[in-house]
Parts: structure tokens; C-alpha cells; sequence
């Protein structure tokens, strides 16, 4: 059902992207840049979080770390992560295949500046094993999201270590 939601959202309002769909799970950072054929920072992961009674997703390059500090004094308050029940329940997605497309419930978007690193990025589009390409001004676009810096930079030797990406 979730991966129908994001089809059906993205056929509604970006016809020209497409899903893909891959037989090898991508429901980590890792797996999916594995998956894709790409450096694990360039997969854009969906946080959920929870900011006093307020919801919303933050997404990320897949190598970045949230920053409690910058976080918190961008929020006003801080985040904590929303279990996956409750993420599932949320958005409409399991973990693994969250993402700011086809949500049960509308949420607010944040596309923390990490992604502006590259020409695309990859978020999960729905399933564990899908996902769309797409550029992070279309992302920030399509999802009506608010840029913010709200990530640690990621350390140099993590770029090329899958494990360290999550």
C-alpha cells in the first residue's frame, strides 16, 4: 500500500519520475547505495521526528549525523526519533521505505543543506526495496520542504565506509 501511495503521488505531481524498484532490499543507507550503484552520502534517508507534539521528516544525505545542537536551536526543541510503529502508522510507510511522498498524513518537510552536495539523490520511495532519483531542489520542491542546516559535516573517513553510514 505504501508504495502505491508514492507511485500514485509522484504520477499525480512528477509523471516524469520514476520508482525503481530493486529485488535487493535498500531499508539501510548502506543497502541502498549498494543497491543503486552509488556512494552511500548520496541515498537522501527520511528522519522522522518528533519536536514536542509536532511531527515532521527531516532528510538528510545518507552519511549525515543529526546535530542535537543545531537542531535543537533551529526547532526550538529537541528532536527525538520517532519509533517505528509509530513512524509506520505516521507516514505510511514501513522503516526502510520512509519518505516525504504519498504520506498518510501530511507532514512538514526539512531538507537539511547536505543534500545540495550533489546533482541527485536518492530517497526510498515508499517500500524497503524502492526508491526515486531526483535532484534536492526537486525533492525540497515536490515535498514543499524548508531547507535547514541541522547535520553534523560528515567526517571525511566516513564517506567511504559503508558501516559508518548506518
Amino acid at each position: 500500500m505504501s508504495l502505491a501511495s508514492v507511485k500514485a503521488d509522484l504520477a499525480a505531481r512528477a509523471p516524469d519520475l520514476t520508482v525503481l524498484e530493486t529485488e535487493a532490499s535498500s531499508a539501510t543507507v548502506a543497502l541502498a547505495a549498494a543497491a543503486h550503484g552509488v556512494e552511500p552520502a548520496r541515498i537522501a534517508k527520511t528522519l522522522s521526528l518528533r519536536l514536542g507534539e509536532r511531527v515532521v521528516l527531516l532528510v538528510a544525505r545518507g552519511d549525515a549525523r543529526l546535530d542535537n545542537r543545531k537542531a535543537k536551536a533551529a526547532f526550538g526543541v529537541k528532536p527525538r526519533m520517532l519509533g517505528a510503529e509509530e513512524v509506520e502508522a505516521i507516514t505510511g510507510h514501513p522503516v526502510g521505505g520512509v519518505c516525504p511522498f504519498g504520506l498518510a498524513t501530511p507532514l512538514p518537510v526539512y531538507c537539511d543543506v547536505s543534500l545540495k552536495a550533489f546533482e541527485d539523490v536518492i530517497p526510498a520511495a515508499g517500500s524497503p526495496n524502492s526508491a526515486v532519483r531526483v535532484t534536492p531542489e526537486r525533492l525540497a520542491a515536490l515535498t514543499a520542504a524548508e531547507w535547514i542546516d541541522v547535520c553534523q559535516p560528515p567526517a571525511a573517513e566516513t564517506d567511504s565506509d559503508p558501516a559508518a553510514a548506518h
